[in-house]
């Protein structure tokens, strides 16, 4: 009977596998790095020119304060950081250092620069064409495909890729990570992890996307801020080595060195699939957020998203690639089986003396920390910081998933809106809305906890393919609507130049079907 379910397993994960392999081709990752390359060109490099406004934006007071609707910028930043900070920046770059080795590290870095532009594009994009629904604001790439590209299906597409992607596949990942962390720290089993987890989650959601708001605003940057400083502490006792640590970097990104060469393609990979998980440019979860908003200009938010990208990668996952490499806690790995008895099997192309056997993960990290404060201790501050930085991102996945099953009501609602569509029926709408939240609730609290009891490798695996499938749809009609978002950044800085705050009236130059704006 074991070896039935051990087939069974084995089938699955390899359909999933080569689901993994058609999505993320390499073409997928091209697009990637071709729609951030794009969208820096066109605008002048705005993550580099705007650079010290997005730091104003990010801090200052929500505009036009007196309305009861939506969340202040600094809130939605926030809650963009809690959704980038998480396993991502922990696990994820153990991942991507373990199988593409120390130029992973690098590529991530090219993909978060250019992917700032992205950030910025799809954000603009989402407060473009955002919505007013039941005291809130919903908007993002669902939003954008229907009314800039006049396209229902794939905004329906991307609506189901996501409610699924951020209410099924992607909560199991998080909690995986703290589980197995936690386990090995405290002794405790991961269930026990995966329960409290959970329950916290579902205090918080029930609450909606203001309790989210309220809590990514205080837990994120505090965490954020924390890591980094220790990573500092870690980088100054081994200082003498840090200019080789970056020159390894280097060679690895660009194949120079014999395991580099063998790898190279992998390293490339795993950078842009790594990076984009973590800072989320592109994915197209990112806007969801940066609608929810109050500000007077769509360009607004899309600076102070394109900020929170480099707050994720160049500061968080270099914190914590920095540490692994500055003091060799991390092998790379050739290839992971699985034995007929269950067993992992791992083969190493190189190998260090400071790194745990096994595949890569948070003991990379964990090890890393330990060699500066004790290994135990390490434990303990990686398992903590890790716990919060799972706690905040699966709230916002929670509100990604949210916010596209409220958009397939709302257009399911329109379809019928007709003479024989009667009052019942509409508040029978509303009351089935209202239930299949409530149903995704249930579900993303469940596979929260399902998470802490699955292996490593194959909650990767579906994370993945749930953010490719995402960014698939998503960064293909960025670049569709890219005039959109270059007119309303026009307009922006034409204001700025005559000495006026911002105001956007999608009128004066040609952009149809912003609702919120245009009844504004």
């Amino acid at each position: 009977m074991s070896s039935f379910f051990y087939h069974i397993g084995d089938w699955f994960a390899t359909a999933v596998s080569f689901i993994n392999g058609l999505v993320w081709c390499p073409a997928l990752v091209v697009l990637c790095l071709a729609a951030g390359l794009y969208f820096s060109l066109r605008t002048r490099f705005v993550q580099v020119r705007r650079f010290g406004e997005m730091f104003r934006l990010l801090f200052g007071a929500a505009n036009n304060s007196k309305r009861r609707v939506g969340i202040s910028s600094f809130q939605a930043f926030a809650l963009a950081l809690s959704g980038r900070v998480g396993t991502g920046n922990i696990v994820g770059v153990a991942t991507a250092i373990g199988f593409g080795g120390p130029g992973a590290v690098v590529w991530m870095w090219i993909i978060a620069f250019f992917g700032a532009g992205t950030a910025f594009a799809e954000a603009t994009l989402a407060q473009i064409y955002k919505e007013k629904h039941n005291g809130q604001f919903r908007g993002g790439p669902a939003y954008y495909i229907e009314k800039g590209l006049h396209s229902t299906f794939f905004a329906c597409l991307f609506a189901v890729f996501t409610a699924l992607a951020c209410g099924v596949c992607l909560p199991p990942l998080q909690c995986n990570g703290v589980a197995i962390s936690c386990a090995r720290t405290f002794g405790l089993e991961p269930w026990m992890i995966g329960a409290v987890v959970a329950l916290l989650i579902a205090l918080v959601i029930i609450g909606g996307v203001r309790r989210i708001a309220q809590v990514a605003q205080i837990v994120a940057p505090f965490m954020a801020f924390i890591y980094i400083v220790l990573s500092i502490v870690v980088l100054a006792v081994n200082y003498n080595i840090v200019p080789d640590m970056f020159m390894q970097m280097l060679r690895g990104a660009v194949g120079v060195n014999q395991v580099g060469g063998a790898i190279l393609g992998t390293t490339i990979a795993m950078g842009v699939k790594r990076g984009i998980f973590s800072n989320e440019a592109g994915q197209g979860t990112g806007p969801i957020i940066a609608a929810a908003a109050t500000v007077n200009h769509p360009v607004k938010q899309g600076l102070v998203q394109a900020f929170s990208v480099y707050i994720d990668t160049l500061l968080v996952c270099t914190a914590t690639a920095l540490m692994i490499l500055a003091c060799k806690t991390y092998n790379i790995i050739d290839t992971v089986q699985t034995a007929p008895t269950g067993e992992t099997v791992v083969t190493y192309l190189q190998q260090n003396a400071n790194a745990p056997a096994g595949e890569p993960g948070v003991f990379y990290t964990s090890s890393a920390l330990g060699t500066v404060v004790g290994p135990k201790a390490g434990d303990i501050i990686v398992s903590v910081a890790l716990f919060f930085f799972v706690f905040t991102t699966i709230m916002a996945y929670y509100y990604y998933a949210e916010t596209n099953i409220v958009y397939l009501f709302s257009r399911w609602r329109r379809r019928r809106n007709r003479p024989e569509f009667s009052e019942d029926d509409r508040a029978a709408s509303d009351k089935g809305e209202r239930l299949i939240i409530w149903l995704l609730r249930c579900v993303t609290v469940l596979t929260v906890f399902a998470g802490s009891l699955s292996g490593s490798s194959s909650v990767w695996t579906l994370g993945d393919i749930g953010v490719g499938l995402m960014a698939w749809i998503n960064i293909l009609a960025i670049l569709l609507l890219s005039s959109q978002a270059l007119r309303a950044l026009n307009d922006y800085e034409r204001q700025k130049s005559e000495g006026r705050e911002p105001v956007f009236h999608p009128q004066e130059f040609g952009i149809s079907n912003a609702d919120f704006w245009e009844e504004e």
